[in-house]
């Protein structure tokens, strides 16, 4: 992984003391909170309802077990003892003291971290497939164009100040893994006819209060122009997207607005005039990059000791059957830890877990770990015989769910048991579904359902491509849920239908049960998963079960 510079050590450790300056005068008075709002934003600081929150970059979610015991001794030492994993790959602390914040970001500069671009408006946490360096299917590590991305976004005068935030995703595998098509930059790793590096390259995606999927504006962008580029998307966009209205000043409105086509054109006519002067990146320095990101040396011993547990233990065989996935190395695994335990809060992990899993990844995984856009933590690199041994140390810790992409893997934002901007509650709903699918011993036999759930219009919880999407909204007073089927976050993205009318906290489960009945009586067998029969049936046979008084689109 991509070791800090002199350079990175001595800018990072320059803003935790420019930062400490500004808290220091916060504190005494001498700032208003409206004069630090900007100020804390831009080191990632947040006023929540009940206190600040702190949001801590992962770049493209890899970090090693250094970071994660940083993370750990942070939680225990100026939270409350645990973390929360996020959809943008990033770490929140939920419950520091204003004070205690300087010294909390010097302790993520002694292990190479900060929490520089994870709000305001401007290009935030760039994010990439969490299965990067370890897929079968991977035709390029998406985290060397990640880094380099990291590396010119980071404190770039001109796009500090953007109409709205901005967010680019990269994949590297025809499988895709990290929502690219819902992101303002979307690149997929593809090669030309002749073999030669490239990206597809989309832009306009997004979800919140105007969900759009994003549209492909250069089917192959050369490896070696990608930058010049994505600087020409980022000048258009900044000149031209709207500042008059926030709700109005992400890009995908500005396509929306403009066209695809158009904006094409004057996005190719920056890039020829910034192609004039901007010879490419440094060679060097991509080879650097790759370098940095090259493969660890795989130990290619078997001892059969993963098939012989897999013989005895059917707990262990169960969570291999669901969190492991294939890896290129035939005598490895790549590892979900799932961090949704039923009836827990997703994406949590308690400064003990956090430990846990940093000494897996050290002892038995090359040191490497991923936090995935799911709210998970990936291993990416186990040796299929030390997976026992893993699986153990994950069960002492209380991370042996197997469930990854089961009905209990909710993605869910904080809602309104934190954040100033919910609407509804999200954790509690997550966690209410997750005990009653539990409880009704029926998870394996649904199969794949991705429900995500968001306390806001602001689609944290990216409900828009859920399978099942929850929003949780305010009704004169009352929490109401509406439902979105059919959504995609993968290649095949779509944004989910609205089924009609919401439903109560106390209705809403009871709705979710009977709609996971229809689609078990209607699929055409065991293999088909809900996506597929919602494609093959439509809408109208799962609203007929949500809404069993009238069988149609409610009002």
């Amino acid at each position: 992984m991509y070791k800090y510079s002199e350079f990175d050590e001595f800018f990072v450790r320059r803003r935790v003391e420019e930062f400490r300056d500004q808290v220091r005068r916060r504190l005494d008075g001498s700032l208003t909170e409206d004069e630090f709002k900007p100020l804390r934003l831009k080191n990632g600081l947040y006023l929540q309802l009940h206190a600040y929150m702190l949001r801590v970059a992962i770049p493209y979610g890899t970090f090693d077990s250094r970071q994660m015991r940083q993370l750990a001794d942070i939680a225990d030492k100026w939270d409350k003892g645990y973390g929360h994993f996020t959809t943008r790959q990033n770490i929140q602390f939920n419950w520091p003291k204003l004070a205690d914040v300087p010294a909390i970001l010097d302790a993520l500069a002694d292990v190479d971290m900060h929490a520089i671009q994870t709000s305001g408006n401007c290009i935030r946490n760039v994010t990439a497939d969490h299965f990067a360096g370890a897929a079968a299917d991977e035709i390029a590590d998406p985290r060397p164009t990640a880094e380099l991305l990291r590396q010119w976004s980071t404190d770039h005068p001109e796009f500090q100040y953007l109409p709205r935030k901005f967010k680019i995703a990269v994949s590297g595998s025809s499988r895709d893994r990290a929502v690219t098509k819902a992101h303002d930059i979307g690149l997929r790793s593809i090669r030309d006819a002749g073999g030669s590096p490239g990206y597809e390259v989309l832009i306009g995606g997004g979800l919140g209060r105007t969900p759009m999927i994003g549209a492909v504006v250069r089917e192959f962008l050369p490896e070696s122009e990608l930058l010049a580029y994505v600087e020409s998307i980022l000048r258009v966009y900044n000149l031209h997207g709207r500042r008059d209205n926030k709700y109005k000043a992400r890009l995908k409105i500005l396509v929306h607005e403009t066209g695809i086509e158009k904006l094409s054109r004057e996005i190719e006519a920056e890039f020829a005039e910034r192609k004039k002067w901007f010879a490419g990146v440094d060679p060097e320095l991509i080879e650097a990059l790759k370098s940095a990101f090259k493969p660890p040396e795989f130990n290619l011993s078997r001892t059969g000791a993963f098939e012989r547990r897999l013989e005895k233990d059917s707990g262990f065989r169960a969570w291999a059957d669901t969190n492991l996935f294939e890896h290129r190395c035939s005598a490895y695994s790549i590892a979900t830890v799932s961090l949704k335990p039923i009836g827990g809060t997703p994406g949590d992990a308690s400064a003990n877990q956090m430990r846990a899993l940093a000494d897996i990844a050290e002892r038995l995984g090359h040191d490497e770990i991923r936090a995935s856009h799911e709210q998970n933590i990936i291993l990416p690199h186990i040796r299929k015989d030390d997976l026992p041994e893993a699986y153990d140390v994950l069960a002492a810790s209380g991370l042996q769910t197997a469930n990854f992409g089961l009905v209990s893997d909710i993605i869910a934002c904080p809602g309104m048991d934190y954040c100033a901007l919910a609407t509804a509650r999200s954790i509690p709903i997550a966690q209410e579904i997750s005990r009653r699918f539990a409880a009704l011993g029926i998870e394996r036999e649904i199969g794949s359902m991705k429900i995500k759930i968001s306390g806001c219009i602001n689609a944290c919880g990216h409900h828009h491509v859920g399978h099942i999407g929850i929003l949780g909204l305010e009704r004169a007073g009352v929490e109401n849920y509406q439902i979105t089927l059919g959504g995609d976050a993968t290649e095949t993205a779509a944004l989910g239908d609205r089924a009609g009318r919401g439903f109560s906290a106390d209705e809403l489960i009871p709705a979710l049960e009977r709609l996971v009945e229809a689609y078990l009586r209607l699929r055409d067998s065991c293999r088909e998963t809900f996506l597929e029969a919602y494609r093959r049936l439509g809408p109208e046979p799962f609203r007929a079960a949500l809404y069993p008084e009238t069988g149609k689109l409610a009002a």
